[in-house]
């Protein structure tokens, strides 16, 4: 055999082995990119919907926090990472915040990523330190009147929903406070908890493990939570149309094989669709969604706009 005859043959046979590499996806374990610190939302989200995806694909699914920069740090990490599927990023509504927020951005929120399953929504909680002198959102906006530039709010990091959540209140009532913001809603709830600021507003799943520990005036979603129906929402509240809520989903690096996102979103909407996971995201205050990276892709394109709306709104900053 000659060599141009074994160079053929080789060519061959490794196109055939990357073809049937692609076929048996995954081969190896895969890392799931969490862009907030651990206990908040996002974290929780991923590693709920993580072990759907080992059990599915017989590969594990690593979760990594890389928290920073309202997950700009991990939105960065992904798009230097192979687009093979082996890299998921756990995204959240902080995406498309981002592209409006921040002025100049090291990756493209809509080009940089393909979109592969959003599968949850959730609203935040208006929670105050336990000694704030207010228990309904009524005299909660009172003390802040009272006290014009001297109460703070925290927030899993600029740009967050829990972030424009505060935003929003400001511009709607008004008022004088100041956001600190922190590297997930973990360290932003133990901030309420210990004292450092007056009041949060954060995701329910993240929040239920702290409730007895701060009080809760207040939900952002359009109606009253199954989870907390004694919670009004904070339109019953007195702030008619104030509606906010996050998502998640998961995403991974333009230039994806197809193939490869067809599979991951199967999965994820498969397991969305069972009632037990259906049941875990009730008993965190989430609704489910089962939809295809198409209806993902144009629900990325009209949060960017919306929210560019709101930060343009309120001038805030980075």
């Amino acid at each position: 055999m000659d060599k141009l005859m074994i160079a053929a043959l080789a060519l061959v046979l490794g196109g055939s082995g990357y073809a049937l590499a692609q076929d048996k996806y995954p081969v190896k374990p895969i890392r799931m990119i969490v862009g907030y610190a651990p206990g908040g939302g996002s974290d929780i989200m991923g590693r709920l919907i993580a072990p759907q995806i080992t059990e599915a694909l017989g590969q594990q699914v690593i979760v990594e926090n890389r928290a920073g920069q309202a997950q700009n740090i991990a939105a960065e990490f992904i798009i230097r990472q192979p687009a093979d599927g082996y890299t998921l990023f756990l995204s959240s509504a902080a995406l498309g915040v981002n592209a409006s927020l921040y002025p100049k951005l090291n990756y493209d929120p809509v080009k940089d990523f393909a979109p592969v399953a959003v599968f949850a929504t959730s609203a935040n909680l208006l929670v105050v330190h336990p000694s704030l002198p207010a228990k309904t959102v009524k005299e909660f906006i009172a003390v802040i009147r009272k006290n014009p530039g001297k109460m703070n709010f925290s927030s899993s990091g600029s740009g967050s929903t829990q972030h424009l959540s505060g935003e929003m209140l400001k511009l709607m009532i008004k008022g004088d406070f100041t956001h600190i913001p922190y590297k997930g809603t973990g360290p932003s709830l133990t901030a309420l908890i210990s004292g450092e600021v007056e009041f949060s507003f954060s995701n329910i799943p993240a929040a239920q493990p702290m409730l007895n520990r701060m009080r809760v005036l207040g939900i952002t979603s359009e109606k009253r939570s199954p989870l907390m129906p004694e919670v009004p929402t904070m339109a019953e509240g007195g702030l008619p149309g104030f509606i906010t809520q996050t998502w998640y989903g998961v995403l991974v690096p333009r230039g994806t094989p197809q193939p490869v996102i067809t599979t991951l979103n199967s999965v994820i909407v498969k397991a969305v669709q069972r009632e037990d996971f259906r049941n875990k995201l009730a008993q965190m205050g989430a609704d489910p969604i089962a939809e295809s990276p198409e209806y993902f892709r144009k629900m990325l394109a009209e949060e960017i706009e919306r929210w560019g709306k709101v930060v343009r709104a309120s001038g805030i900053k980075p």
